[in-house]
């Protein structure tokens, strides 16, 4: 492969990130997918209704990615989710402190920028102010914050991160075998339990369970497979294209978001190019906005008070610097992390959890006291 093949490749990556992520945003626009309104409903109302769909995602894209592996399509080890190095602490605090501001911020990063393609100003305010935090975590003043402190917890697992690799190391099965085993049985565990929900089997759950979790595998083969280049012309080394992190990668909107931020700033500089990450980010705006013109649904919003708006700027900064610190949002360790069966993702996910029913609770507070 030449310099203009690999050019002409990279572009091909990118509009295919872009197409998918517009998929992403125009399901979710219509089937109102979203994991903060999961949470909600189960805390407010006992409805588990969009929990089945997040489940049913979560494991249509274990099947889907390991699937992908199992077929010696993509290599499953080659993502930041399944490393041998636990970052416990920084998942768990980092994915509280992202559930907590997602509360107050009337969405997660992924339901921020939906909400922005359907006319939502103050969703666009999110964006900016959480993108700003993210960078700020990634390589400015609360970089040095997370790396001196929450980073610094870990512990080593010989074997790697995930449950494949586990049962791997337990059985001396081929990683492909034990991975697609493990997909089979805990992806389809939680399919077979949210299509056992009453009236969960409806075309619009079924459009965002399968839908969204096939979206992800998807970017999995779109990252690493077309993007995946075995020797690169110029440094003869295997690289994957177009990827921030410099290994494949799928869905996944708080760090993208900082670097969306810094394409835009920085247009003029011919250093910033765009990566997967950013395109994904303009794609579910894209897709979320067709969405919302087809179905009528697209409406001008603003904050309707001086707390309204605190609450949101605040909610913010805590996604961006807690997505950043649990390497990924609800998208990226809940849907992403989780589809390769990572102990870290499991753990970020708990954070979040917890952080949006802590959220909950200080909003009720809020309400009480007025």
């Amino acid at each position: 492969m030449d310099i203009a093949e690999l050019q002409s490749t990279q572009h091909l990556v990118l509009w295919a990130a872009f197409g998918v992520a517009a998929v992403f945003g125009f399901i979710a626009q219509r089937t109102h997918f979203c994991t903060m309104g999961a949470i909600s409903d189960i805390v407010n109302m006992g409805d588990w209704t969009r929990m089945r769909m997040w489940a049913m995602a979560v494991g249509v894209a274990a099947i889907g990615f390991y699937g992908l592996a199992w077929l010696g399509v993509i290599d499953s080890s080659k993502t930041i989710y399944t490393g041998a190095r636990v970052i416990w602490l920084s998942a768990l605090a980092g994915g509280a402190l992202f559930g907590f501001g997602m509360v107050l911020a009337s969405g997660c990063g992924s339901k921020t920028l939906v909400r922005i393609g359907a006319g939502s100003l103050k969703s666009l305010v999110v964006f900016f102010v959480m993108g700003f935090a993210a960078f700020a975590t990634l390589r400015g003043m609360f970089a040095v914050v997370r790396v001196n402190t929450v980073d610094q917890v870990a512990f080593e697992i010989g074997a790697g991160g995930s449950v494949p690799a586990w049962l791997a190391a337990l059985t001396g099965w081929d990683a492909g075998v034990s991975g697609l085993a493990a997909a089979l049985f805990i992806g389809g565990a939680l399919v077979l339990w949210a299509l056992a929900g009453e009236g969960f089997r409806s075309a619009n759950n079924l459009l965002a369970g399968l839908g969204i979790g096939l979206v992800i595998a998807t970017m999995w083969w779109v990252s690493g497979h077309l993007g995946f280049v075995e020797e690169h012309p110029e440094t003869l080394e295997s690289v994957y294209l177009a990827t921030n992190t410099g290994r494949m990668e799928s869905l996944t909107f708080t760090a993208p978001m900082a670097y969306a931020l810094d394409w835009i700033i920085f247009f003029s500089d011919t250093s910033k190019v765009l990566t997967l990450g950013v395109v994904t980010v303009f794609g579910v705006v894209v897709g979320a906005f067709v969405q919302a013109m087809i179905g009528r649904e697209f409406r001008w919003e603003g904050f309707r008070s001086t707390q309204d708006t605190a609450l949101h700027l605040v909610g913010a900064v805590c996604m961006g610097v807690g997505g950043v610190t649990a390497l990924g949002c609800t998208v990226g360790q809940g849907l992403s992390g989780l589809s390769t069966l990572s102990l870290v993702s499991m753990i970020a996910v708990a954070g979040i959890v917890v952080g949006a029913v802590l959220g909950f609770r200080f909003q009720m507070w809020l309400l009480e006291r007025e």
